[in-house]
């Protein structure tokens, strides 16, 4: 993924700032999923990835995890609005 891409705006940028997050931490790129649930003030960013590549996401006792919720936190607070990073097995 390119970077510029990750100069949109909104939900988009968000999105595709986990997808970019994502695809560089994992051996299979091809089969991460990036999905969106809109809510009233709070988006919903669903992260699948291949089951071999799930431990590399999440990280030691949840580390990744924590820092990938972390990045997304501040960059939806630059947009005024709550996003959420759901894991999905």
């Amino acid at each position: 993924m390119e970077p510029a891409k990750l100069y949109t705006k909104g939900n988009e940028a968000m999105k595709n700032l986990i997808d970019y997050i994502a695809k560089s931490l994992v051996d299979n790129p091809d089969d991460v999923i990036v999905s969106e649930v809109e809510g009233n003030s709070t988006t919903i960013i669903e992260l699948k990835v291949a089951k071999d590549d799930l431990g590399k996401v999440i990280g030691k006792q949840g580390r990744t995890a924590k820092a990938m919720r972390t990045i997304l936190s501040a960059a939806s607070a630059k947009i005024k609005k709550r996003s959420v990073l759901e894991i999905i097995e």
